[in-house]
């Protein structure tokens, strides 16, 4: 009784809000609100900024003004009574003649027989479509009226079949002919001046219903720039709740110590290195909680800064967690740093899925009375038994495979312990402002010396048996290769070499003088650390893989790696799977067979054999494919704007970076009202409690 009440008080317009029920429209009852709830659309706001992902030009032309297959609005007069035919299996095709001028087309609509009753003979009519200059004929997509429309354009939403696009467009002019008065104005009126804003309320209107191409673009700038300055500020006050004073623990290390087990290093460090471990340090002795992400190429010594960054929590006597995605890349750090701290007294552990019963139940007990220092492992380390004495350092390889969830769980198993987040896949600057907004970022960007850069070339699948001669070359002088396939198995939607098909195919080639393994993400773990082990004795000289190896194979033997079908990856990943080879001091080489179809697949492959840096080539892999391909993970945090572009609006991104940067800091942000309804947006409770979902 009390809903209906506060409905029809709604509807009267005595407290209306934007952020009322879809339910208060007419003709949105449970079924269209449960299909609109399926876009997201819940508040009238939602449905308001459920804005169309593209437009059609329906401006009225003449024939000889539009190209062969060009879509258009034509307008003219229906000299024929339109026809229904039937063809195939539950087919049709509705028929008729236009006259536009001195010209006769045929105007055809399939499937929409329902369109009849819209066509009458001898009546105006326009007609959008996409023309056939050869058939003189247009390929009808919707009827438009008896005359031109009003707008130039008309937009075209993400629905479902559930909700058509005429119902959604007469809904989001419903909802904004009744609540455009209610539509609060985000951005303040100074930062509209200096940016030369349209208001809120036009930004709106004209996003989804533009007259021209100039209103269209002066409304994404309006959106954009709004959606930006929210999304920075989020970022801006959880990077100031992370750097209050208190609200982490200083891990006091002993720096003479710390210098100490630096000098027994059998390398001395970059400059790269020297920068970044000052930079973690001076984060871990102070009192702040520590958020860094630290990047750095394939084999440029970032676990060595990350053993630094450990040690100095050794030496504080606080523990330190190393979460990892894969079993193989635990095993892989459980090795490197067991030999780095063999001769001093630190004590690590691995944990994994495959930790057997009575081995997991001592390493929880040493772990929960302080007797381990650094635990190593994969996602077994957020279990609810995984308990720590004084966790005081959390470091998280890979970092973008984990869930947002799952990252802090680990962090919750101490007090407020420093983080530091590694990855092998250099973020470019446009996405570290974004995604990594709320983090300090350091950048390992010098490879250690001596490093022999890998030889990269492009071939096509006709040459595939040169490949295979040049691998068996490279066999015959004792190295060893991988071979990597997109697919496990043959696919019957996709036309691409699988790794079992390569597997037979090689071991067939090198049948008596080399060995070839099988590897991919189906198998047992058990399976996998034994083709593994095999490899890196080399037992097996040719490893047929899928992309699985990406991360944490280290194999110094292994010199050759080719690549089938490798337009099929981004730039980012064939990097990171390149990597695998180049570990020892031999000269290693990458193959990529590819037939790429479009210029963008092209281009990847001429971009990979021309440098090797992968900061050249994650801002390559941004233009060419954009944010969330080169992350590859939803969950990786990367934001998912509806209007911007982070990599064209790059200008707005940072221009709303530096204004949310100031509004944090102003004293007046939290009480003065022109930023009222920037601060819900924002979120009241999350900007004082600093947490955002």
């Amino acid at each position: 009784m009390y809903s209906q009440m506060l409905e029809a008080r709604i509807r009267s317009n005595k407290m209306k809000s934007i952020y009322d029920p879809v339910t208060v429209l007419a003709n949105v009852g449970e079924k269209r609100q449960a299909a609109l709830a399926e876009l997201g659309i819940v508040t009238i706001e939602d449905l308001l900024t459920h804005f169309p992902f593209r437009y059609e030009d329906i401006q009225v032309k003449g024939i000889y003004e539009i190209e062969d297959q060009e879509k258009a609005s034509l307008k003219g007069e229906v000299v024929s009574e339109p026809v229904v035919s039937r063809f195939g299996y539950k087919k049709n095709r509705l028929s008729f003649r236009l006259k536009i001028d001195r010209d006769v087309i045929t105007v055809s609509f399939f499937n929409q027989p329902y369109l009849k009753k819209n066509i009458v003979l001898g009546e105006e009519i326009t007609i959008y479509g996409k023309w056939d200059e050869k058939r003189k004929s247009l390929a009808g997509i919707k009827v438009l009226g008896a005359s031109s429309s009003s707008q130039d354009y008309s937009s075209v939403y993400h629905t479902t079949k559930k909700i058509k696009q005429k119902t959604f467009v007469n809904l989001i002019k419903a909802a904004y002919q009744e609540y455009q008065d209610f539509i609060p104005e985000t951005v303040p009126e100074a930062l509209r001046e200096k940016y030369r804003l349209i208001s809120r309320k036009e930004a709106v209107y004209a996003m989804h219903f533009p007259s021209s191409e100039e209103q269209a673009r002066q409304a994404r700038r309006e959106t954009i720039f709004e959606e930006f300055l929210v999304y920075q500020l989020k970022m801006q006050f959880l990077r100031k709740k992370q750097k209050t004073a208190n609200a982490g623990v200083s891990v006091d290390y002993d720096i003479a110590r710390l210098k100490q087990f630096i000098q027994t290093l059998p390398f001395e460090l970059t400059t790269a290195q020297k920068r970044v471990v000052n930079e973690i340090c001076a984060d871990l002795k102070k009192p702040v909680h520590m958020h860094r992400l630290l990047q750095g190429d394939v084999g440029s010594g970032k676990t060595i800064v990350a053993a630094i960054a450990v040690y100095a929590a050794v030496t504080a006597q606080v523990q330190s967690a190393l979460m990892v995605p894969t079993e193989i890349l635990a095993e892989q750090h459980m090795e490197t740093f067991a030999s780095l701290f063999d001769p001093l007294e630190v004590k690590v552990a691995l944990l994994t899925g495959s930790t057997k019963a009575k081995e997991r139940k001592e390493i929880l007990a040493q772990l929960k009375n302080g007797e381990i220092d650094l635990i190593i492992g994969t996602h077994a380390l957020i279990q609810d038994t995984v308990q720590f004495a004084d966790l005081g350092l959390v470091i998280t390889d890979e970092q973008h495979r984990f869930g947002v969830n799952q990252r802090k769980t680990l962090s919750d198993k101490g007090t407020e312990p420093d983080v530091l987040f590694m990855t092998a896949t250099p973020i470019p600057r446009t996405l570290a402002i974004t995604a990594y907004g709320e983090m300090d970022v350091s950048s390992i960007d010098e490879m250690p010396a001596g490093r022999i850069p890998i030889e990269t070339t492009w071939t096509r699948p006709k040459n595939f048996e040169h490949t295979l001669e040049f691998v068996e070359r490279q066999l015959n002088q004792g190295s060893q290769a991988y071979v990597i396939c997109p697919l496990i198995e043959k696919s019957e939607n996709l036309d691409v070499k699988n790794a079992t098909d390569i597997y037979k195919r090689l071991t067939a080639y090198y049948q008596g003088r080399y060995q070839v393994g099988l590897l991919h993400g189906q198998m047992k773990a058990e399976e996998k650390d034994t083709v593994m082990e095999t490899f890196k004795q080399n037992e097996v000289q040719v490893l047929v893989s899928t992309t699985v190896i990406e991360v944490g194979v280290n194999v110094p033997n292994a010199t050759t790696m080719v690549i089938y079908d490798a337009d099929r990856f981004g730039l980012a990943q064939l990097h990171q799977l390149r990597g695998r080879v180049g570990r020892g001091n031999k000269a290693s080489y990458c193959i990529l067979v590819a037939n790429p179809k479009s210029e963008a697949g092209i281009e990847r492959m001429k971009i990979m054999t021309e440098t090797t840096n992968g900061f050249i080539l994650s801002e390559k892999d941004l233009e060419l494919r954009g944010p969330g391909d080169v992350f590859g993970h939803k969950q990786s945090g990367t934001p998912d704007f509806k209007v911007g572009d982070i990599v064209s609006d790059f200008g707005a991104l940072e221009a709303a970076r530096e204004e949310a940067a100031e509004l944090v800091h102003s004293e007046h942000f939290l009480s003065d009202h022109q930023y009222a309804a920037l601060r819900e947006k924002v979120n009241q409770e999350q900007i004082e409690t600093g947490t955002f979902s």
